[in-house]
């Protein structure tokens, strides 16, 4: 059997049954039910039934072939294009060895140069996306769920006293990132850019109640009366307020956007 052809940890997931049935389509291409009843060493309708079921997940595609002699045509299936997940391909490894190359062959400076150009295209594909968000919380939102597409593991979420923020469980680049530790204010730029607001970046160490992550914490309105001295935004208390509110806002930048003010300042005070 040919273990070792199978991505990491994932023949340890998988039924053993499924195991032999991706290597026989491996090793030979499409197989009919008949073809798979003695690697498999399973009944006609068992073998039927473990390839439908990789088909309905997407890793087995179905194909009807004519036969040679008069009768229905036969049934096949083969590997589809999302079964490529499961073997093995050039990953952060080999993208490391490759930045390693850039500064004998470019210059000590070259790899974090190609970095910052990548977060630059990668700001130019999300922005046009990110536009038909008006709210931060929408921009917030959508971004999490861009950034997933690209093998993050997120999500968006609030709570009062912690407020908006994006809570990241993994990232495909965290090795880069430990390798090239300027490529994370890179990020940390472009997630800013995208969402036009900043971001405090923290790094959460996992206890024996929750797990490793990644926060991004993201500036709502903070206010307390000008008379209590003004302390960081961990001991305010987040509010909205429109341009008709009886107290007035004073800050060094605001905006409007779906009839909120969205206030991204380093000092904001309320007048009673």
């Amino acid at each position: 059997m040919l273990v070792a052809m199978f991505a990491a940890g994932v023949r340890d997931i998988l039924k053993p049954v499924w195991v032999k049935l991706i290597e026989q389509c491996k090793l030979h291409g499409a197989r009919s039910i008949p073809d798979l009843l003695e690697p498999l060493e399973m009944s006609y309708m068992g073998v039927k039934q473990q390839c439908e079921a990789l088909v309905k997940l997407g890793y087995l595609e179905r194909e009807r072939v004519a036969r040679s002699e008069v009768g229905r045509p036969e049934i096949s299936y083969r590997l589809s294009r999302k079964s490529d997940v499961l073997f093995p391909q050039a990953g952060v490894s080999f993208t490391l060895e490759m930045m390693g190359l850039f500064k004998p062959m470019f210059g000590d400076k070259a790899a974090e140069k190609v970095l910052s150009h990548y977060f630059d295209e990668k700001k130019a594909q999300l922005l046009p996306r990110m536009q038909r968000a008006k709210s931060l919380i929408e921009k917030a939102t959508l971004l999490t769920a861009l950034r997933e597409k690209d093998g993050c593991f997120s999500r968006c979420a609030y709570e009062p006293g912690k407020g908006l923020r994006i809570e990241e469980y993994h990232h495909p680049l965290w090795a880069i990132f430990a390798a090239y530790p300027s490529a994370v204010q890179m990020e940390l730029r472009m997630m800013e850019e995208l969402l036009g607001s900043r971001l405090e970046r923290r790094e959460i160490a996992a206890n024996r109640t929750n797990t490793a992550r990644v926060e991004f914490r993201i500036p709502t309105i903070w206010f307390r009366c000008e008379s209590e001295a003004f302390c960081p935004p961990s001991g305010f208390t987040p509010v909205s307020f429109t341009f008709e509110s009886t107290r007035s806002l004073v800050a060094n930048r605001q905006r409007r956007i779906s009839g909120e003010i969205i206030v991204d300042a380093t000092f904001l005070s309320v007048k009673p």
